[in-house]
């Protein structure tokens, strides 16, 4: 289960999104997420399904990747559903037993919920696979730099946001490592109650904050070797500047939006 989670993982392929500015990358993910939560009609749905497989086409990304950053939400997913169904009882009664209840507003709803959450990760895990941390840094960065006439700290945010990104799959290496470890040792993390399972935890996450502040700790003590001191006179390797292609993309993202809102009031 560990190595299906996906996040924060970049996937270098030359590809027409690969190549857009990431500036551009996010805003059009926040216009894919507002558009996905905008109204709860079937438009919405059938808006970012669209959006999804277009995007997913341009940048080249496998498609059992999508699949594999749902697998580890799909606890979630069966929760969300079982929640919609028994909380919700507007419409037809479709089934009934003693106090529990499925009606047809509940199903409708719980499909509706499970479709919209997988549009969601799937679209969003999009913008880590074709965007590097260094690149993503440098992006949020850009986009919050206003909050600087306020004396935000705006670099110091966006590189703690990078370097989150950029080891979640080192702690989830990690993890997994850790857990075959256990295992070998005798460790039963699979097998017994629900209690079980969570005493069996401890020495799995014991070891992995450990690990966790030490590297923290040499992170820290590279970034001070190499006289890193914010953001202030910081240079770039690579500077970020928009073309038509970019304002291309956010024209599509807002075409997509606006067809959703028009549909929604019709």
């Amino acid at each position: 289960m560990l190595k299906d989670i996906t996040l924060g993982q970049y996937f270098p392929v030359d590809s027409v999104i690969h190549r857009l500015d990431p500036r551009f990358k996010i805003i059009d993910t926040l216009i894919f997420i507002v558009m996905l939560f905008s109204g709860n009609h079937v438009w919405n749905l059938l808006a970012g399904t669209i959006f999804v497989i277009l995007v997913q086409g341009l940048s080249k990304i496998p498609f059992r990747m999508s699949i594999k950053s749902i697998r580890p939400i799909f606890p979630v997913l069966v929760f969300t559903a079982i929640l919609n169904l028994v909380f919700i009882d507007t419409g037809e009664t479709l089934w009934s037993w003693k106090f529990l209840k499925i009606t047809e507003g509940g199903l409708q709803t719980s499909i509706f919920m499970i479709c919209r959450i997988i549009l969601l990760i799937t679209g969003s895990s999009l913008l880590t696979y074709t965007t590097s941390p260094i690149l993503l840094t440098d992006a949020i960065e850009s986009l919050l730099s206003p909050l600087k006439k306020i004396k935000f700290p705006v670099h110091e945010m966006a590189m703690m946001m990078s370097i989150a990104l950029r080891f979640i799959p080192t702690l989830i290496e990690e993890t997994d490592k850790i857990m075959a470890a256990q295992k070998a040792r005798g460790a039963m993390l699979d097998n017994g109650k629900l209690l079980d399972r969570v005493k069996a935890m401890i020495p799995i996450l014991i070891p992995l904050f450990v690990s966790a502040f030490r590297r923290a700790e040499e992170l820290a003590t590279a970034m001070e070797c190499r006289c890193y001191q914010g953001g202030e006179g910081r240079t770039r390797l690579r500077q970020l500047q928009a073309t038509g292609k970019d304002y291309c993309s956010l024209v599509i993202c807002l075409l997509f939006f606006i067809s959703v809102i028009l549909l929604n009031l019709i």
